[in-house]
């Protein structure tokens, strides 16, 4: 009998050692603050952003986030986002953090002067950046803090694909980045469907000149711009309903299996480019 009390004892407590364990984990951090005065006066001085910029300091948030790196650990990064679509980007870089997709880098472009090619050299995966779309001409949507650039060395800018007039960016991707099969780890066809399920239904991996795999977005300049023309309670619950009918159109088009079924099947990755190209804006 003392026997039996004390297994009993032992296993409560193993288990009381066990829970207070995960009480005491550290918990992965994320966080949504607005660009503060300070922040926004370094954007400012490092070239990031211009009085001219489609979108003021004002309207951006800074997303922060824990990451795992490619050896595996836990880091913390941030990018910076138009203050409406911040609370799914926060949900976006959970969710790869709970994937362990892996991330070289991630932080806003004031740390490399607002210079994309070093951003991307550095294999650094961000958003907000006030420049011009790549070529010159309108305004990147960067540039409204509706767009995200993840791992560049692992997923390239291709420009004239396959001509003699290739261009590859960042120059230091190698050849195997251009391999898009087998998959390794941090390329960005593995992580379409989280992009899409939190509303940037654009990959440039999609394009057909350029194509840029690092590359997503939330949808047309016309979209982005209403989206930063409200005020951002109302901005924010735009969006919120953009995600919602693309994720109900997801669910709609499942077969009643979907829950056990391998979700990039040829069937699924099928039903998410047709429901983001439907519903996108």
């Amino acid at each position: 009998m003392i026997s039996i009390i004390a297994s009993r004892i032992s296993r409560a407590g193993a288990w009381t050692a066990m829970l207070a364990g995960l009480a005491f984990a550290p918990a992965a951090h994320a966080d949504i603050v607005p660009v503060s005065a300070a922040q926004c006066a370094a954007m400012k001085a490092r070239h990031v952003i211009t009085p001219a910029n489609p979108v003021p300091c004002a309207r951006l948030s800074t997303v922060s986030f824990d990451y795992t790196d490619f050896d595996g650990a836990t880091r913390s990064g941030s990018v910076v986002v138009l203050d409406a679509v911040a609370p799914q980007v926060e949900s976006l870089f959970g969710e790869l953090l709970l994937r362990s997709t892996p991330l070289a880098s991630a932080m806003p472009l004031e740390n490399f002067d607002g210079d994309d090619e070093k951003s991307m050299a550095a294999n650094n995966t961000s958003a907000f950046n006030g420049r011009p779309m790549t070529g010159g001409g309108a305004w990147s949507k960067h540039a409204y803090g509706a767009a995200i650039d993840i791992n560049p060395l692992q997923n390239p800018y291709v420009g004239k694909a396959g001509s003699p007039q290739q261009q590859v960016l960042p120059p230091q991707a190698g050849a195997d980045s251009l391999q898009r099969a087998p998959l390794r780890p941090g390329q960005a066809e593995d992580l379409v469907g989280v992009f899409y399920d939190h509303g940037f239904l654009v990959w440039g991996g999609n394009w057909k000149e350029p194509i840029d795999y690092q590359h997503f977005e939330i949808g047309s300049r016309e979209f982005i711009r209403k989206l930063a023309s409200m005020p951002r309670a109302q901005a924010r619950a735009e969006f919120e309903r953009y995600v919602a009918r693309y994720r109900s159109c997801v669910r709609q088009g499942a077969p009643a299996h979907a829950g056990d079924a391998d979700d990039d099947a040829p069937e699924d990755i099928a039903l998410r480019d047709n429901c983001a190209a439907r519903l996108r804006k």
